[in-house]
């Protein structure tokens, strides 16, 4: 059962990690901005391999600060 849950879990990051990939890939940013939101997301793919709940953690996050940077007036992502 736990694995069923398990694949699960990988079957729903990856889809975030998609939809992700196609609203970085979207956004109105600057090829510096989208260089570095590209490598969070790697980041995240690779965290995935050692530590899925913290990797969907952080991507939840990331998903997040890119809902609210396509909210902002000028479109921008927020330099961190």
């Amino acid at each position: 059962m736990e694995r069923d849950d398990q694949l699960e879990l990988y079957g729903l990051v990856a889809a975030r990690l998609k939809e992700a990939h196609r609203k970085v890939r979207t956004m109105h940013v600057s090829e510096s901005e989208r260089a570095a939101l590209s490598r969070r997301l790697l980041a995240v793919t690779a965290a995935s391999k050692h530590d899925l709940a913290a990797a969907a953690r952080r991507l939840d996050s990331l998903m997040e600060e890119l809902d609210e940077s396509g909210e902002s007036s000028d479109g921008r992502f927020p330099s961190a």
